[in-house]
């Protein structure tokens, strides 16, 4: 028998395909047979019907954890990017304070390797640079919070730690996720507690249109 999907021989879709987190919360329903389903088994005997008493308690018990479990999952993506925020902020204030001294360096570099300053002059820009040099270590040695490069550095790779743990977090909840979608619709006990609870689907991580947009940009 060939096999249903073939990635080699097709179809093919040229143009690609985009998807999208579809925005809809299903709820979890049960008709007539459920509780048909439910009658039988305390006609047949009570300790069946005891027992699905049993399971369906439990299936209440899992499913107020698990809430918390996505509750703590979310939670977690928040501190994370809380985090970020703060990162962002003190690499923004680094990086100011880097241009402002770098400026004066640069400026003097520029004017020396123009190459068309005469040699008094060239020397003068000469002393221009070690003299900001001179500045600049004294500053950065007196002032261990404002050594910029390294802070600068520092940031980024926390910045770039901080986003995969974001990243990790938002795949764990999606995980939480897509366990409580696909267990409010398990039949019978999940589903039945599920239904008469008012349970619906959650909604996993979604990225925004802007985001999505950047994503097919070329930054390098």
């Amino acid at each position: 028998m060939a096999n249903e999907l073939d990635e080699i021989t097709g179809p093919v879709n040229g143009a690609g395909r985009d998807i999208n987190v579809i925005e809809k919360q299903l709820p979890a329903r049960v008709g007539w047979g459920s509780t048909l389903f439910e009658i039988v088994l305390w006609c047949l005997c009570i300790i069946p019907g005891l027992i699905f008493l049993f399971m369906k308690i439990g299936a209440k018990n899992y499913f107020q954890q698990l809430q918390q479990k996505i509750q703590s999952d979310a939670s977690t993506i928040d501190n994370y990017l809380e985090q970020r925020v703060q990162i962002l902020k003190n690499l923004a204030k680094l990086v100011e304070k880097a241009i402002d001294l770098d400026k004066d360096v640069m400026k003097a570099v520029s004017a020396f390797r123009g190459g068309h300053l005469p040699d008094a002059e060239r020397n003068a820009v000469a002393n221009q640079i070690d003299g900001c040099f001179g500045r600049l270590f004294p500053q950065v040695e007196a002032y261990p919070d404002l050594k910029a490069h390294a802070a600068i550095a520092e940031a980024i790779q926390q910045n770039s730690y901080l986003q995969k743990e974001i990243t990790a977090a938002r795949q764990l909840y999606n995980d939480s996720v897509m366990q409580w979608n696909a267990d409010i619709f398990s039949w019978p006990t999940k589903q039945i507690v599920a239904a008469r609870a008012g349970y619906t689907t959650r909604i996993p991580f979604t990225a925004s249109a802007e985001i999505k947009a950047q994503a097919r940009e070329t930054f390098f």
